[in-house]
């Protein structure tokens, strides 16, 4: 497509040509889209709060429902989703969204679990190196179990908790400043934990020079990946990076609460020095029901699993990585959100008198589907207008002091959900 053709316009023939153009179109039709006060569906862009129902989702629950009633305690293990290796379908068309080998990769518990689970193993202090860097504007959930992990050692989050902020002005964080932070922290710093792309603004950070930064300095590397799952490409094998964890309700479309994803790097994983919360489902499979107290871990990442998983949520989930392997992964779909990000970015721009700008950075290896908005029109307040957004249909999110948060997400969002809330923005603004 050349650049002529992406000249904005209000006329929505454009949208709807590039929507009939779009090979990922038909996957719109696999998801479940609420409707607004007047009965017409929303247009729905906060798939980076929670994603869309896919429609597999409801018979994919039914089944283990009804196998439930048949089977009983059976269940656990007869026929492909038998429960106690559930989680195993999931392992795959997991590992191949976050960039990992299928050892390196679990589906088990929640987010945060998961963060405080690693950092039990991959925040060792020493009274020389006891330091974690975050972000300022961490997700409070990091926050907190950052400072808690500090406390269990018996540091105190006052000369161990580092944090790196935007420059005074600025809204993002600049990489050269992270990797002066690292390099500036040195033989203190035990762990780096910073977030793939920032929840708030949108931002995109180099996890890969991060990883690579801070192995320079002595430091382990973790990334909470929450808005970055299925939302940009990833190579974390590759990036060489130590561990990460992930949700899967947002650009995973897994259901509120959904079950969470962890990464653990290769090279950590058969280090039986390495200190581990023990539970008895990461023991060896084939002796697990022999009941002995000696623990024999799974030699993968399976071996952080402390408890069995539940049957519902892995359906859930396993009915919404059915739908990304469908569509190809993750290439097909971060093509298409490039795509949908340039339409928005300058239907943005067109809108008259700089009465919007984004947060987000321009720079598409910065930034993913989500668009961070402040509203700088003195005539209308922030909040007002996404009230009024809500009003017209437009499902968005808005994070306090003053952003309204929006995500086009390429496998159920189309160029005429982007023209519409453009239009809808415009004439609330007006």
């Amino acid at each position: 497509m050349t650049a002529a053709e992406w000249i904005p316009s209000i006329d929505i023939g454009l949208a709807r040509r590039l929507d009939a153009e779009d090979p990922l179109a038909p996957f719109r039709q696999e998801f479940l889209i609420p409707n607004d006060r007047e009965g017409k569906p929303q247009t729905y862009l906060v798939g980076n709060s929670l994603g869309l129902a896919p429609k597999g989702l409801r018979d994919a629950v039914t089944a283990e429902l009804d196998r439930w009633a048949d089977l009983g305690v059976a269940g656990h293990f007869t026929g492909e989703t038998a429960w106690a290796s559930i989680h195993e379908l999931l392992t795959e068309p997991m590992a191949a969204l976050v960039g990992a080998e299928a050892d390196e990769v679990v589906v088990m518990n929640s987010l945060t679990v998961n963060l405080h689970l690693l950092m039990i193993s991959f925040y060792t202090p020493t009274p020389q190196r006891h330091k974690i860097l975050i972000e300022a504007h961490a997700f409070p959930s990091d926050h907190f179990a950052v400072e808690s992990q500090i406390r269990q050692r018996g540091f105190d989050p006052a000369g161990s908790l580092e944090v790196i902020a935007p420059r005074p002005g600025e809204e993002t964080l600049r990489a050269e400043d992270i990797v002066a932070t690292i390099e500036h922290l040195g033989d203190e710093l035990a762990l780096v934990l910073l977030p793939g792309v920032q929840y708030f603004t949108g931002q995109v950070l180099a996890m890969d020079e991060i990883t690579e930064v801070g192995h320079r300095v002595g430091a382990l590397v973790g990334f909470d990946l929450a808005h970055a799952a299925g939302n940009v490409e990833l190579a974390l094998h590759d990036w060489d990076v130590d561990f990460a964890a992930w949700c899967s309700y947002k650009y995973l479309n897994s259901g509120a609460g959904g079950v969470a994803g962890t990464f653990v790097n290769r090279r950590h994983i058969t280090d039986t020095e390495r200190p581990k919360f023990l539970g008895w489902w990461g023991t060896r499979k084939d002796t697990r029901f022999e009941m002995s107290t000696v623990y024999e871990p799974i030699p993968t990442a399976e071996s952080w699993q402390v408890s069995n998983p539940s049957m519902l949520t892995m359906a859930a989930l396993r009915a919404s990585l059915d739908v990304f392997q469908r569509a190809g992964g993750m290439g097909p779909l971060r093509a298409k959100s490039e795509r949908q990000v340039t339409y928005l970015d300058q239907l943005l721009e067109a809108l008259p008198g700089n009465r919007v700008i984004s947060l987000t950075p321009k720079a598409m290896a910065e930034r993913g589907c989500q668009f961070a908005l402040r509203i700088t029109d003195p005539n209308h307040e922030g909040k007002k207008v996404f009230a009024a957004l809500e009003e017209q249909g437009v499902a968005a999110d808005w994070r306090e002091p003053d952003v309204i948060r929006v995500a086009p997400v390429p496998l159920y969002n189309s160029f005429e959900d982007i023209h519409r809330f453009v239009t809808i923005l415009d004439g609330v603004l007006s």
